[in-house]
């Protein structure tokens, strides 16, 4: 192979998308040997342990050759894709031998609708670290697969009737909507430019909710049920993704820092009637208000009163870490598993700035496009199980925190109200701490200080 030849193939490897990880499955080429690519077009999506990430790649050229089948589990460091940067100027069949993976065999390869969709539990939820990789910035149109990008671009120009017809998805997408027998022109779209999503198709074939008298948090995402074949008596499914790296976070977590719950059940009628006025305020306009909103302002009033439960247990150096500064954590249920991103420097927003932070969190986890940096460095938890109609729960701290808090159902209850029984909005919370650095006394308090503001929203003007 002469020197201009040896110039002439790039080898993308596979990168470190999240400081620490050690590999990453091939969910979805976006290109084939012989499409033109340019730097920064998305080429695929993989799934790590922690997100599912689009990779962009860093060279212009044409793609010579793919390493791995979807499906693949591929190490980080090794070549998943050839771009031959100088096409015409040699024989194609002159681009470097693959170089050998000296790791484990990839798994075999999963198709599209066999990955897990099941729900995860919510009481649970782990932190990621920001990519450590650095990588060129991608540009927006090569997010957007090929065919549908033509698609709406035939769209703006009014060209074709299939461009006004046809709703625009990508091609596992469709497949998925004909697996749980979807019509794609009944599904309202969520992604940009009008393109339907995975989560919308889920959301599309999920069972509509019972009525409620509360409005549930949007934190966790309808999964659809995983198809099961006729006769079948169990089903296996992987233990992968971000599924396996909850379970090992737990695990850790459950048994490395000694946890206590404690529980109260408190009268939250004057929040809720709070929540209503909130939702005709012109301040508030635009913004989503809900229950949610206002027990994360009250967490946030009692971790200023109580500062010490925002910490975490530095076991390497003997410390306790005193962290000035809260990252609130939100954990949410997705078609991948359970995530945990985080509103940065939640202590510093206003009510409109915490209701919009809340908002974005909620729907970018909805369509599977939160990062790892949106998922590294919380302080403090809230999950909120009240969205399944549970009263609440035990949950498990995210590890390197020192408190989550599980929000149950509000539900109209008996309840004596200055001296008469009457029906009131009831919920019950649980807080869950860290009893290396976190006491009874101090965990007592968080908890009666997040009660009192929900039973008095008052509260929030006197001790904010």
């Amino acid at each position: 192979m002469t020197a201009d030849t040896s110039l002439r193939f790039r080898e993308f490897k596979m990168p470190d998308v999240g400081e620490g990880l050690t590999e990453a499955e091939i969910l979805k080429w976006y290109v084939q040997p012989g499409d033109t690519v340019t730097d920064g077009q998305v080429v695929c999506e993989v799934e790590t342990a922690k997100a599912a990430v689009e990779l962009p790649i860093p060279y212009d050229g044409v793609v010579h050759e793919l390493r791995f089948e979807e499906g693949t589990t591929v190490d980080v460091g090794t070549s998943i894709i050839t771009i031959d940067v100088a096409p015409g100027s040699a024989p194609a069949d002159q681009a470097p031998a693959p170089e050998p993976v000296a790791a484990a065999e990839p798994a075999p390869a999963v198709e599209e609708e066999e990955k897990p969709k099941g729900r995860q539990p919510v009481l649970v939820g782990y932190g990621v670290a920001e990519s450590s990789t650095k990588r060129r910035p991608r540009k927006q149109t090569a997010a957007v697969p090929e065919q549908a990008a033509a698609a709406i671009q035939a769209e703006m120009n009014g060209h074709g009737a299939a461009a006004d017809t046809r709703p625009l998805a990508k091609p596992p997408v469709r497949k998925l909507a004909k697996d749980l027998g979807i019509d794609l022109a009944t599904v309202t779209p969520t992604g940009p430019d009008g393109i339907i999503t995975r989560e919308d198709v889920h959301a599309a074939a999920a069972p509509a909710p019972a009525p409620a008298a509360v409005e549930p948090a949007p934190a966790a995402v309808p999964v659809a049920a995983e198809p099961v074949a006729p006769g079948a008596r169990e089903t296996r499914v992987p233990i992968k993704g971000v599924r396996k790296a909850t379970a090992a976070a737990m695990v850790g977590s459950a048994f490395t820092a000694p946890h206590v719950t404690e529980f109260v059940t408190l009268d939250v009628t004057r929040t809720m009637k709070l929540v209503e006025e909130l939702k005709a305020d012109k301040d508030m306009a635009g913004l989503r208000v809900n229950p949610l909103l206002l027990i994360a302002k009250a967490l946030l009033v009692a971790i200023k009163r109580n500062p010490g439960i925002n910490a975490s247990w530095d076991e390497a150096a003997q410390e306790i870490v005193q962290k000035h500064y809260v990252n609130l954590g939100i954990a949410a249920a997705t078609p991948r598993g359970l995530i945990v991103p985080n509103i940065k420097d939640a202590h510093d927003k206003t009510l409109p700035e915490l209701a919009a932070a809340l908002g974005d969190l909620v729907a970018t986890a909805r369509e599977g496009k939160t990062t790892p940096a949106a998922m590294q460095g919380g302080t403090v938890t809230i999950t909120n199980v009240g969205v399944f109609g549970v009263d609440t729960g035990t949950p498990i701290l995210n590890p390197g925190e020192s408190a989550i808090l599980a929000v149950g159902a509000i539900k109209l209850q008996p309840w004596v109200h200055k001296g008469k029984v009457k029906p009131r909005q009831v919920t019950t919370l649980a807080l869950s701490f860290d009893h290396r650095l976190v006491d009874g006394e101090l965990g007592s308090k968080v908890l009666a200080d997040v009660a009192a503001v929900l039973e008095q929203p008052k509260r929030l003007i006197t001790w904010a």
